[in-house]
Parts: structure tokens; C-alpha cells; sequence
């Protein structure tokens, strides 16, 4: 006998970007949408949260209907609403979730919050189909850094972080310096593939005797 396949909407408006996609058993994507905010943020250098969560609100409810268009689905054919919780931007991160309470109340499907850093670990296993835990994981983003040793499908022990600035932010504060444009980390990456990896003798983020990290020295020496 086949087992029914679960197809779960998930939503997320945690910074700058609104993002719907369709999951058909944690690791199908039937369709995947996201409404960038890069052009509205560059102007000023960084995200600007009051900017973003207006956005969001401009967007959230056309992304969804276009994600769940894409899947050649309705509402009533998924079987759950998933949504990050947090952490990030509170006011963006409201408006994700006050579209994710309102299509479960409406429609009776069950709510699943999502930690924003477990979303990011678990994408691998849509790139991956045949990933399984334990396995070890580096989580490198805007506003986190960690190293985690994910035991099982929820459970995560965590090796390490940053004690200060994380990596994205550190790109991204370098490049408004040097007058990069917004996103900061794409560029400097792309100029970085011309440079000279031994020009200067910057100090390595990872602390001596265990597994954080710190790029505050590694800003400040830039």
C-alpha cells in the first residue's frame, strides 16, 4: 500500500526577503518563490527593518498564492502551514507569521513553527535526497555562525559560534566601508577570486581550544 504523500506550505519572513514553497515530503520541492527586497535595501546600505516588514506585507499573500499556483495546488491541498517563528527581523517576522495563523485558521490546517537556523540545516536535505543524521553542520548566514552536530532529525548539539559578529554581517560591514554595494558578500567574493590570498595577514576567526568563532578582529584589521 502507498503511503499518502505530506505536502506542507511553508512560509518565511524572517529579513528582507518573502519566501513561499510547496515540500512534498520533506524533500521534493514542487515550488519554491521569493520576492527579494535587494534593489529597495541597497540604496541605504543595509536592511532597514521598518522598510522590510512593509514589504512583506505587500508580498506575503501574492507569494503564497503564486507558490501554491506553481504546485498546481490549493490550500485545501496541503496538509499543514509551516512558518519561521524566529529568530529575525521582529516586525518582518510578524507579518509571516500573522499570514501563516490567519490561511491555518481559515482553512483548518495544522501551524508549525520553524526555527529560522533549523530551516537553514535543513535545506541540505533538499540538496541532498539522501542525506540522513547524524551528520555535522556549518550554519553561515546575515546574522548567525554556528557548528552543530545534528544527532537526529530534531535534535542538534551545538559545537560552536560566533562570540560576536557573524560572518554575513562582517561581509557585509566591510563592504559598506569599502563602499561595495549591498549585499556585501557576493562582492567581495567576486573580487576576492582576482586577489592575492597572501597580500595581507588577516587574523583567523576561529578561537584557539574550542570551536567558536570571533570576526569582530577580523573586521576591525580590515
Amino acid at each position: 500500500m502507498t503511503e499518502k504523500a505530506i505536502n506542507i506550505l511553508g512560509i518565511e519572513s524572517s529579513c528582507d526577503e518573502t519566501a513561499a514553497a510547496v515540500i512534498r515530503n520533506g524533500r521534493e520541492v514542487l515550488s519554491n518563490v521569493v520576492s527579494t527586497q535587494i534593489l529597495v535595501h541597497r540604496k541605504f546600505g543595509g536592511v532597514v527593518p521598518e522598510i522590510a516588514s512593509r514589504k512583506h506585507i505587500e508580498h506575503v499573500m501574492p507569494v503564497i498564492h503564486k507558490a501554491l499556483t506553481d504546485a498546481k495546488m490549493t490550500l485545501q491541498d496541503v496538509d499543514a502551514i509551516a512558518v519561521t517563528y524566529g529568530p529575525g527581523l521582529v516586525g518582518a517576522l510578524l507579518v509571516g507569521l500573522s499570514a501563516a495563523k490567519g490561511l491555518a485558521l481559515g482553512s483548518g490546517k495544522p501551524l508549525i513553527g520553524v526555527n529560522h537556523l533549523e530551516g537553514h540545516v535543513f535545506a541540505n536535505f533538499l540538496a541532498d535526497p539522501n542525506l540522513k543524521p547524524p551528520f555535522l553542520a556549518l550554519v553561515v548566514s546575515g546574522g548567525h555562525t554556528s557548528l552543530l552536530v545534528v544527532e537526529d532529525y530534531n535534535t542538534f548539539r551545538l559545537l560552536g559560534q560566533t562570540r560576536d559578529d557573524a560572518a554575513g554581517e562582517a561581509f557585509d560591514k566591510i563592504a559598506r566601508f569599502m563602499g561595495l554595494p549591498y549585499p556585501g558578500g557576493p562582492e567581495i567574493e567576486r573580487l576576492a577570486k582576482n586577489g592575492d590570498p597572501a597580500a595581507v595577514d588577516f587574523p583567523r576567526p576561529l578561537l584557539p581550544g574550542c570551536y567558536d568563532f570571533s570576526f569582530s578582529g577580523l573586521k576591525s584589521a580590515v
